[in-house]
């Protein structure tokens, strides 16, 4: 894991598969096995042998790990190293001859002590730890200094990291990242430590080349930037993570981002999971409207993607769910971990058309199984609703400047059937009527639904109902049915 060119850039699919298992068997046999008493069972039981895990396909051969696994126990998936088995590593002996028994003791506090933890958000389920260990640590500042050089960051630039301060992945994966690759950075905490005054008056003192955050908020902050007659000529990249990015998300902040003075711009996604302990990115295109897929490190995981429904791997470009299986990971360890996030475009290998590197790359959109909800919006069956497809068609519609999705039940009677009601800030110039018009034919044309409501806000009225500047996730789908209605329609369909 040095900072020179890594030998796998030059492999082909085959060959780099064939040596990722090669490093997974190891991997297993090394690390995973001697010290996790939940896998070592589970393979035992299988009657799996990591020397067995020859080709890529014979991945599945180990059983999927998922949220559900960790809810109940996160403690079951970290690793617990025992010193007996350390002193037999090979190695061992001769380390300890030549550098000294503290020494290698030392080491192995490195490799295997926890130091630092984070959590999911807990939108969907109770939050669920995962924690680091130094060895980790420098894993995520790999991971974060690759993220930097591939959204073509340059050393004499100045970032502000915009995340909340929260024990949370895209907070810890930006400042890892500009620590390793050695460029200025100063964190704001988001709206909840400085609010948006506070961000304002740091973009005007740093004049950031590069704003790094979530996108509702980085849009709800140049909006104001925007609107107070800011200026920012030297901004050149803003760089999204923490939640979806999708195009007509991406376009509003090159608009805006224009609007400042920005002549040229690149708004980059990332993606990236507490389970996988670093995020990815995409590269810069020529047009703002392709997509050059979230360059994958495959020296520090395997990616996979499987159908669903089946388990099985799909073929190279077919879209299905995302299966991730660290290679470097101490701490938290999860192999086969069912994310359900469905990326359209499938996994591809080869060189990258826009960048020239040859890494595997996640292609299209991601989006999560987990909202597509099941309402009843007829008396007589119900209807599965994809909010993911809802949160495109209103990020794509000029006419909307920000939004947010509502259920609820009619009367809030749990017995009654589901409502959905869109609260909507215009567009400059947009007429009530044209607006009322335009979304209710595109989400009949996207997702066969109606909203029974559309309300008209003001910018600041929607700022509070989101939690802009209050909460570490804006909310722009909220489910305010009665509980009794909420175990057949909230219930997770990752794993269906």
């Amino acid at each position: 894991m040095k900072n020179q060119q890594p030998h796998w850039l030059s492999l082909d699919k085959e060959t780099l598969r064939a040596w990722q298992m090669l490093q997974l068997r190891r991997y297993l046999s090394r690390v995973v096995l001697p010290f996790s008493a939940h896998y070592r069972e589970l393979f035992a039981e299988r009657g799996i042998r990591a020397g067995g895990l020859r080709r890529y396909s014979s991945l599945e051969r180990i059983p999927f790990s998922s949220k559900a696994d960790l809810l109940k126990g996160a403690r079951d998936f970290v690793l617990t190293p025992e010193e007996r088995v350390l002193r037999r590593r090979p190695g061992t002996l001769l380390a300890a001859l030549v550098r000294g028994r503290e020494t290698v003791k030392e080491g192995f506090e490195r490799e295997f002590r926890p130091l630092m933890m984070t959590s999911t958000t807990g939108r969907a389920a109770e939050p669920t730890p995962f924690v680091y260990t130094a060895h980790d640590i420098r894993t995520l500042s790999v991971a974060g200094a690759r993220v930097m050089r591939i959204c073509g960051a340059q050393r004499d630039m100045r970032m502000l990291n915009m995340f909340p301060f929260a024990p949370h992945l895209a907070f810890w994966q930006t400042h890892y990242a500009g620590m390793e690759f050695g460029v200025f950075m100063t964190s704001s905490g988001g709206g909840k430590a400085l609010g948006t005054e506070g961000n304002l008056r740091l973009i005007r003192k740093l004049e950031p080349d590069v704003l790094i955050g979530m996108p509702t908020f980085v849009y709800h902050v140049l909006r104001a930037a925007v609107d107070d007659g800011m200026r920012c000529p030297k901004l050149c990249k803003i760089v999204l993570g923490g939640e979806k990015a999708p195009p007509g998300m991406r376009r509003r902040l090159r608009a805006l981002a224009r609007e400042l003075g920005a002549e040229k711009i690149d708004v980059l996604p990332t993606y990236g999971f507490t389970e996988a302990k670093m995020a990815w990115t995409q590269c810069a295109c020529a047009e703002p409207t392709e997509s050059s897929g979230y360059h994958l490190s495959p020296d520090l995981g395997i990616v996979e993607v499987i159908d669903p429904a089946t388990g099985r791997q799909v073929a190279d470009g077919e879209p299905g769910e995302v299966v991730w299986t660290p290679l470097e990971a101490r701490g938290s360890v999860v192999l086969r971990y069912r994310t359900g996030d469905m990326v359209s475009g499938g996994i591809v290998y080869g060189k990258c058309a826009h960048c020239g590197r040859n890494m595997p790359r996640l292609m299209g959109e991601i989006s999560r199984t987990s909202e597509i909800r099941e309402m009843r919006l007829e008396k007589l069956k119900g209807t599965l609703v994809d909010f993911n497809r809802l949160e495109h068609v209103l990020d794509d519609c000029e006419e909307v400047a920000t939004w947010q999705l509502e259920i609820r039940k009619t009367h809030d009677d749990p017995l009654e059937l589901d409502e959905l009601i869109l609260h909507v800030q215009k567009a400059d110039g947009a007429s009530d009527e044209a607006v009322r018009t335009i979304l209710d034919e595109h989400f009949a044309a996207e997702t066969e639904t109606h909203p029974n409501l559309i309300l008209f806000h003001s910018g600041e009225e929607l700022r509070r109902m989101q939690g802009v500047g209050a909460l570490l996730k804006e909310q722009r789908v909220v489910d305010h049915r009665p509980r009794a209605s909420a175990p057949a329609a909230e219930r997770d369909l990752s794993h269906a």
